[in-house]
């Protein structure tokens, strides 16, 4: 397993250096500039503030200096939040993200797998119909459409709930904001559930288990659930890493402080290094989870390790 683990590691360098190199020189061959505004900054003064950012440089030598920092775990000034490091503004945002990310994730895994199974065992039944009818409509109706939707009907119309902000941390003000990410989820994960589920029910191994005289509960969680998780474990990788980081317009909608909010900041100032190091941190985080991802599966199913 650690062999295995050690190759995939080692596997995941060559992306995330693509995706680092991608970035830094897209972001430098967009229009305008960290320091262009309405008003216009003297020559001069423009002149040296970007020598005091190496921004005179040329790109190939900016490009290494910004290597050489990542190693150090640096990633830069912010270009337009004063006197605050990227790292300082990444590591702000990502609390409040991952709290609001990994919160809906495990609802979506719960509640997800669990209409999925329900709607694969009960297969073409009113049951089995309405939770697919449900799932079509989590996947068709955006995050922007459910959410405000949401504060209308839960926050002005019964006031259950708060209608945004993070108030002093209570629950209260994360059950909408994870309800609107979760929604999404919990359609894809019942959907990869329910087909995974049925495929896996008509196996040769799961007759035999029937066979042998077991009980339908021994079956399905002991026998049928495992495999049948495969597909919904290679989901989870990039859906987890795409919830917590790009959470941008529930955190906007509910005027939550994570990173999804510096990162459109940063895209509207052109804040070359905010959003380099969102992208990046994004980066780590998609490779991390896959890595995870990976070594699950290999739990989950010993054929992969070989």
């Amino acid at each position: 397993m650690l062999n295995y683990a050690f190759k995939r590691f080692l596997g995941a360098w060559p992306t995330l250096l693509i995706l680092i190199a991608l970035a830094f020189f897209m972001i430098r061959a967009a229009p305008g500039g960290p320091f262009d505004s309405e008003r216009h900054l003297p020559p001069e003064i423009e002149a040296n503030l970007r020598a005091a950012y190496h921004l005179d440089e040329p790109l190939i030598q900016q490009f290494g200096r910004y290597l050489v920092g990542l190693t150090q775990g640096d990633f830069g000034p912010s270009f337009q939040y004063k006197d605050y490091t990227v790292t300082e503004l990444i590591m702000t945002g990502f609390p409040v993200s991952l709290r609001l990310g990994g919160l809906a994730m495990l609802l979506a895994v719960v509640v997800g797998v669990s209409a999925g199974s329900l709607a694969a065992l009960r297969q073409n039944s009113r049951t089995d119909h309405a939770v697919m009818s449900v799932s079509m409509t989590g996947i068709s109706i955006p995050n922007f459409v459910m959410a405000p939707l949401l504060i209308l009907l839960f926050a002005v119309y019964l006031g259950w709930l708060p209608a945004g902000g993070l108030g002093n941390g209570s629950a209260a003000n994360l059950v909408l904001p994870v309800i609107s990410l979760a929604l999404p989820q919990i359609a894809y994960i019942s959907r990869l559930t329910r087909g995974s589920m049925i495929e896996v029910l008509r196996s040769n191994f799961i007759r035999t288990a029937r066979a042998k005289g077991l009980p339908e509960r021994v079956v399905i969680l002991r026998h049928a659930l495992k495999p049948a998780l495969l597909p919904v474990v290679s989901y989870l990788g990039p859906a987890t890493a795409g919830v917590i980081t790009g959470s941008v317009v529930i955190e906007q909608i509910f005027g939550v402080p994570g990173l999804g909010r510096y990162f459109v900041q940063g895209a509207l100032n052109r804040d070359y290094t905010l959003v380099m190091g969102v992208v990046v941190f994004f980066g780590v985080l998609i490779v991390v989870f896959n890595l995870i991802v990976d070594l699950v599966y290999a739990l989950l199913d010993p054929r992969v390790k070989y």
